[in-house]
């Protein structure tokens, strides 16, 4: 039976919310089951199954379920998550390169609530490259947007570790 609707999403949350109340295997079977409800070629599906393989450790089986989301056409918000994490995976099996380029385009392609977020992950992958300057630049130039006070301060100085 193909279930794409709304208790599909709900009962997709509700698993997730209770991740830590599962052994890794038991919640990869849990969530190979509610994918089974969607078509076969459903990017949803395959953005859920990458996310509890990554979520579990199996970088490897969760970098093929990303790239079969992308290529089934994922959209919306589960896009740029998956981006995120995908680019994450990448760098945890040895690929920062192919890390910061993502990382690097999603940053231009559009800004919402987790722009920080790319910005963290592009900073780690910059690190694995030796890039420090320029992954603590980022960093920093993240967190100065949060701080109570010297934002300004911060932002300036974030900016001049790239010119130094």
């Amino acid at each position: 039976m193909i279930n794409t609707g709304p208790d599909w999403e709900q009962r997709i949350a509700d698993l997730w919310a209770s991740f830590d109340d599962h052994e890794p295997e038991d919640f990869l079977a849990k969530v190979k089951e509610l994918t089974d409800e969607r078509p076969a070629d459903d990017a949803v599906a395959h953005y859920e199954l990458a996310s509890a393989h990554d979520s579990i450790g199996n970088e490897a089986e969760a970098a093929t379920h990303y790239r079969e989301a992308f290529a089934a056409g994922l959209t919306g918000s589960r896009r740029r998550q998956a981006t995120i994490q995908f680019a994450s995976t990448l760098r945890n099996l040895g690929q920062a390169k192919e890390s910061v380029e993502l990382l690097t385009a999603e940053r231009d392609a559009v800004s919402d609530e987790l722009d920080d977020a790319v910005t963290a992950f592009l900073a780690l992958a910059l690190t694995d490259l030796g890039r420090d300057r320029e992954a603590a630049s980022l960093a920093l130039g993240a967190l100065s947007r949060h701080l109570p006070r010297y934002n300004r301060s911060l932002s300036n100085y974030a900016k001049a570790l790239l010119k130094d």
